[in-house]
């Protein structure tokens, strides 16, 4: 499986999910607009562990939607949640949204 990313979210694929079973699948919300990544259809569970989220898709696909962007089907499988980074002659920054 390749990464996926929309905004400044990438899922990376992983072999195993482990952590916290987390009470929502807000992926990441927007510190300019209040946005959120979120899974609104499909089944999934959100995990948290040593800083890490971490997002298992047990449908065969979960639908990855936002506000700005276009949304994503998330096929079946376990991913780690990243926010995206990029280099600016000042140094890296993590991708705002």
């Amino acid at each position: 499986m390749k990464a996926i990313r929309q905004g400044d979210v990438i899922l990376l694929p992983v072999q195993q999910v482990d952590g916290q079973k987390l009470p929502h699948l807000t992926l990441a919300e927007g510190e300019v607009t209040g946005h959120k990544h979120r899974i609104s259809q499909g089944q999934a569970e959100l995990s948290q562990k040593d800083g890490n989220l971490y997002l298992r898709v047990l449908s065969e696909t979960a639908l990855l939607t936002h506000e700005e962007h276009q949304a994503i089907p998330i096929p079946q499988g376990n991913w780690i949640v990243k926010i995206q980074r990029e280099y600016e002659p000042e140094g890296w920054r993590y991708v705002a949204d």
